[in-house]
């Protein structure tokens, strides 16, 4: 089996395309695999840390601010074309993969002229632009909720199949004495994980500040807060500034392709709501506060936190509520009742479709 995964930079494209691609060699350990990549994105460092092959193109988003802008873009949608027809031809895949975004998109409808099977994966309960223009050169569209195969043409290609995660989401419970021991959280602390998503985000940064400062000193608190690599030094500078640095009882992290790790030790999760995100947190049975980005297409990020929040699962706040004040509020409520901590646990197991993965190699196999 030859399989190639088409997929954009993020945390939230890159993770679900391990996972699908991890369940191919569980199947079949023979099976060649290759990613393909736009050449700016930092996203490649994920993949070259799981040890798959990959090749990378000319690709960009388009603007939707600046039509100017996408004049550049469309230049190299053109010259990408040719890149991928190489890339196919030499490589001949059984099966091409897109998991959404400005890479997924081209390689997809190239692939389809070519006469190679495709695959598309949506992660979000809202598409992305990139996804819903692909819709037509892919034979089969797998989507992560039920509210999203609406929002595609042809019903006949979409299955709802869920979001696959890594194996290693599902495992976390085992693991909380051994991690919490590993990222110093003292015995019997309360452990806030907080993050931005794969790059980082600096109100959520801010956020993660503000919890430190708050509990600085405090020994039944300990606070671990992932800046992204970009934002770590900023992140850094701003606990500086306050007494937090000397009190400690707080981690800061640059990044972690293991955050399973992080979620194992955690008690409560405060994070953006990527699709992805909110699927580990749901596979991982942990509670959380979900802080949409008020800076995405669609407010996508808030559909898919009103995913967990209405089955019960997580607490949705605004990015105005959280620089208001309330996240260090809503943290020692949750902390304070352990009953609502778990039962929110449960809650955001329950809606996990599980099998995810095994569903869309499923149909990779032509099963």
């Amino acid at each position: 089996m030859r399989v190639l995964i088409a997929s954009s930079a993020t945390g939230g494209h890159i993770y679900p395309a391990l996972a699908v691609a991890e369940e191919i060699v569980r199947r079949d350990p023979a099976a060649e695999m290759l990613f393909v990549g736009a050449k700016w994105e930092i996203g490649k460092d994920i993949v070259e840390a799981s040890g798959y092959k990959q090749v990378f193109i000319e690709a960009a988003g388009f603007d939707r601010k600046s039509l100017i802008k996408n004049i550049a873009v469309l230049a190299k949608l053109a010259k990408s074309s040719g890149e991928i027809k190489r890339i196919l031809k030499g490589f001949n895949p059984d099966v091409c993969i897109g998991t959404g975004g400005h890479v997924s998109g081209p390689v997809i409808r190239v692939a389809k002229k070519l006469g190679t099977r495709t695959i598309l994966m949506e992660q979000n309960v809202i598409p992305g632009l990139a996804n819903k223009i692909a819709e037509k050169y892919a034979d089969r569209v797998f989507v992560a909720f039920d509210d999203t195969a609406g929002h595609f043409k042809d019903a006949g290609k979409v299955v709802v199949s869920g979001n696959p995660v890594r194996a290693a989401f599902a495992e976390t419970a085992p693991l909380r004495a051994q991690m919490r021991e590993k990222y110093g959280v003292p015995d019997g602390a309360f452990c806030v994980l907080v993050f931005g998503g794969s790059q980082g985000a600096d109100a959520m940064n801010d956020a993660g500040a503000g919890l430190i400062e708050r509990f600085a000193g405090k020994e039944d608190f300990f606070i671990i807060l992932i800046s992204g690599r970009q934002l770590y030094e900023q992140a850094l500078k701003k606990l500086s500034a306050g007494q937090a640095i000397r009190a400690g009882g707080y981690a800061v992290l640059e990044y972690s392709d293991k955050i399973y790790e992080l979620f194992a030790a955690a008690d409560l999760i405060v994070s953006r709501a990527g699709a992805l995100t909110v699927t580990e947190i749901a596979h991982s049975a942990k509670a959380s506060i979900l802080v949409p980005s008020p800076n995405v297409t669609n407010n996508h990020q808030f559909f898919n936190a009103k995913a967990l929040a209405d089955a019960g699962a997580a607490t949705l706040i605004t990015e105005w509520d959280m620089k208001a004040g309330s996240l260090a509020d809503l943290v020692m409520d949750l902390a304070a009742d352990p009953v609502k901590l778990k039962e929110m646990g449960m809650r955001a197991a329950e809606t996990v479709k599980a099998k995810a993965a095994e569903v869309i190699v499923n149909e990779v196999f032509g099963n």
